[in-house]
């Protein structure tokens, strides 16, 4: 009798214990798609596969930084492609000391390695996307076109004025989440990206100034957060974004803040739509400059255009990568007026990572000054981003000076990026009901329509909170949403054969139907194909180290 007590009790602990699910029909082809999709989303500028054009180009053409020697190849390549060579007007030492709205036409800004492209109509390297992507590609052993990846980023410090959003002319007034210390780690930790030591000596050498160049960007005034210690999103441009090639979308805010004037935050003005050279000479301070741009002047309903400031809150916005949500205002418009718990977390790590590779290199002094701004950072982190109350991280208007008072998932960022102490994250754990759906974790807890909100889930921020959980020894519930949100993008590919941008995670498949912002389910797709690979590793138990303790060490 003990005996069977003793096997019941065993086979009890067995079946109820969480288990890695075994690779599936459905996860067997979701595995050989993403395996095949690097290639399909691979571009190179020595033939014509990264020339397509972007959102708001007119015609081909690719920007060489001023003073990069011609490349050999890409003249002819260019001819071949019916491309247009320029040279950008000027050297740029950091983003806002160029204006690109002053190009004669738009285009790809030059990149000399091959790299991964999101998927669908986005033919560009991205900021945020790059850092997912590199690590699906580490997890696939493409370790060469990881590197590619990361000099890249480097190149667009040296030559762009930092991590740019894509590389686009029009983005050279903006960067995206800053995850290139991130990026630089997670090369470094995978030995096969360098030929020995000597060589990943000599790349971290060359790498580790540009990253600090990089990290010097969200340390400048505009980028800020007030007296709070924080940063914020931050856009150099004014006015609708050079990407607009219509005002539709401005047009759809006005109509939509005209529709619900008591969620107003103050974003319409009243004025004419064809306004005299007065009022136009006012509009330029007051909204935008009718005269210079087209969205501008036409970015006008029923007696109303928007203001300077919500447009600055929407160049942020975009900066943020959360494009589009209502978390921060309606369309996000007060991204700007908030110190995000997101940003101020990849900072944090980022900050760890820099000590880590100052130390590497030898660099004591910079080492002890990088832990010093992380130890601060997290102080302020402490004071204006953490609410006991509520038992969450929660973002702060710095501009109103009070927190926000919506659950968000960015909550989870500071456990990724190992700024929680053991009751702050025991606290934020608690509040995974929030957010956990069938289908994984969804971005918010209200349903607005915009994509980046309930009830919508994306795969880099279901990756930051289930590796955040790992690292804190939350290992059942790492595994448990790692599991749904697999299972997730399985039935989404069972059903027509692709892998998506972003899910419904309330009914666990594709169906998204965005009515605020941008509504297409692009395919492709990058970072969702590098996270399902990190979340197979992290089921199978070969992830590794914690994601929020990198080894940088040479």
């Amino acid at each position: 009798m003990k005996f069977r007590a003793c096997l019941a009790s065993l086979l009890l602990a067995m079946l109820s214990a969480p288990q890695a699910p075994a690779a599936t029909p459905d996860a067997a082809k979701t595995l050989n798609y993403v395996h095949h999709a690097w290639s399909t989303l691979t571009r190179r500028m020595d033939d014509c596969s990264a020339f397509g054009k972007g959102p708001g180009d007119t015609q081909l053409a690719v920007y060489l930084p001023q003073q990069l020697p011609m490349p050999g190849a890409l003249p002819r390549i260019a001819a071949a492609c019916h491309v247009e060579v320029h040279r950008l007007p000027q050297a740029i030492r950091q983003l806002g000391d160029f204006d690109p709205a002053t190009l004669p036409l738009q285009g790809l800004l030059y990149l000399p390695h091959p790299y991964v492209v999101p998927g669908g109509f986005f033919n560009e390297m991205y900021g945020w996307d790059s850092y997912f992507i590199e690590l699906g590609l580490l997890a696939d052993h493409h370790e060469a076109l990881a590197r590619d990846m990361v000099d890249n980023a480097l190149f667009e410090v040296q030559h762009y004025g930092g991590v740019l959003n894509a590389n686009r002319s029009y983005y050279l007034s903006r960067s995206q989440p800053p995850f290139l210390g991130a990026m630089m780690a997670a090369l470094l930790d995978a030995p096969a990206s360098f030929r020995d030591d000597a060589d990943k000596r000599t790349w971290l050498a060359q790498a580790y100034p540009l990253a600090v160049r990089n990290h010097d960007l969200w340390m400048r005034p505009e980028h800020r957060a007030g007296d709070t210690g924080l940063a914020r999103y931050f856009d150099y441009g004014h006015g609708p974004v050079l990407e607009a090639h219509d005002a539709s979308y401005y047009q759809g805010v006005i109509r939509w803040l005209l529709a619900h004037r008591a969620d107003d935050p103050g974003y319409l003005l009243k004025a004419s739509q064809h306004p005299d050279a007065a009022e136009a000479a006012r509009l330029k301070t007051a909204s935008c400059d009718v005269a210079a741009s087209k969205a501008c002047a036409e970015a006008w309903v029923d007696g109303y255009r928007l203001t300077a400031d919500y447009y600055l809150g929407d160049r942020a916005m975009r900066e943020s990568g959360f494009d589009v949500n209502f978390h921060f205002g309606p369309f996000a418009g007060a991204t700007h007026h908030y110190a995000p718990v997101d940003l101020n977390s990849l900072l944090y790590r980022y900050e760890h990572d820099l000590h880590d590779f100052a130390a590497a290199l030898g660099k004591a002094a910079d080492a002890t000054r990088w832990a010093q701004a992380a130890a601060a950072r997290k102080a302020a982190m402490d004071r204006y981003l953490w609410q006991p109350a509520q038992g969450m991280y929660m973002d702060y208007d710095f501009v109103a000076g009070k927190p926000s008072r919506d659950p968000y998932l960015s909550t989870f960022y500071p456990l990724w990026a190992g700024a929680a102490s053991t009751a702050q994250a025991q606290a934020v754990r608690g509040k995974l009901a929030l957010f956990e759906q069938r289908g994984g974790l969804a971005m918010s807890t209200h349903v607005t329509g915009a994509q980046w909100d309930a009830p919508y889930g994306w795969a880099p921020t279901n990756w930051l909170a289930i590796a955040g959980l790992d690292a804190y020894g939350f290992h059942d519930d790492a595994h448990r949403l790692a599991g749904k949100f697999m299972a997730t993008v399985d039935r989404s590919l069972a059903a027509d054969g692709t892998i998506r941008e972003k899910y419904n995670m309330t009914l666990g498949n594709a169906d998204v139907k965005v009515s605020a912002g941008y509504t297409a389910n692009v395919i492709g797709f990058g970072w969702t194909n590098g996270v399902y690979l990190k979340l197979r590793q992290l089921l199978d138990g070969s992830t590794g180290k914690s994601a929020s303790q990198p080894t940088t060490t040479p």
